[in-house]
């Protein structure tokens, strides 16, 4: 008789995983869905943005990459008073334009700081051009004020080397994309944040001890960003009011 129960228990096929939906329905994301059907990823933060309380005057969002997702996990006493964290790792500036509307423009924060690019140089998401990044950053940023949110743009930091992607050397293009916002924020007149400036060595890679891959930041790496942080959020809020 056991062997008959076991037997039947391992014959026994697997609950079906419901497909994901299609078409239009009530709730996008309350089903987990592919890559292919949320390419921008627009479901990662809905449970926690519908979960939010109304935005405070002083609510500012970072919005990135992997390096701002990072940030919280290493330094997430920083994250505080409103101050929230929107980042998905491997994100390009293309997938993340797809959902500034839910992760920013929706929270009504008063400051958004973007800090994006290096996933495109790697080509995450395909072969792109400096100036398809510009165009996303400037895209972005041309959302933000329409809808009175003051910009934060922060430079790329250093990487002498992507590990999944060892054939392409980001230095220069991580410099020029740098220059750029630079120069574009100045124009503007939003405030840009150098984090590149603390973090490298001088030759294009992370000072040591401020990086354990070569892309993303360390504990020390954020502690060093920190006051440069601090400061443009601080001068981002006195140029929103």
């Amino acid at each position: 008789m056991i062997a008959l129960i076991l037997a039947a228990a391992v014959s026994s096929p697997a609950p079906a995983t419901p497909p994901p939906p299609v078409g239009i329905v009530a709730s996008p994301c309350a089903t987990p869905l592919p890559l292919s059907m949320d390419w921008g990823q627009v479901c990662t933060f809905a449970a926690a943005n519908a979960a939010l309380p109304p935005a405070t005057r002083h609510r500012v969002i970072f919005f990135g990459d992997s390096i701002t997702e990072l940030w919280i996990q290493r330094d997430p006493a920083f994250f505080q008073n409103d101050l929230l964290d929107r980042g998905i790792s491997g994100q390009t500036t293309s997938q993340m334009l797809v959902r500034f509307r839910e992760d920013v423009i929706d929270l009504h924060p008063a400051v958004v700081q973007i800090l994006a690019g290096t996933n495109d140089i790697a080509g995450n998401t395909g072969p792109t051009s400096l100036a398809q990044i510009q165009s996303n950053i400037e895209t972005m940023s041309e959302l933000a004020k329409a809808h009175g949110i003051t910009v934060m743009l922060a430079s790329i930091p250093p990487s002498v080397k992507y590990f999944w992607r060892p054939s392409v050397d980001p230095r220069p293009s991580i410099a020029a994309t740098n220059a750029w916002l630079k120069t574009y924020a100045k124009r503007n007149g939003f405030i840009y944040a150098d984090y590149y400036a603390v973090l490298s060595d001088g030759n294009g890679g992370y000072k040591a001890g401020y990086s354990g891959d070569d892309v993303h930041p360390s504990v020390a790496g954020f502690a060093a960003m920190r006051p440069i942080a601090a400061r443009a959020v601080k001068e981002a809020l006195k140029a929103a009011r």
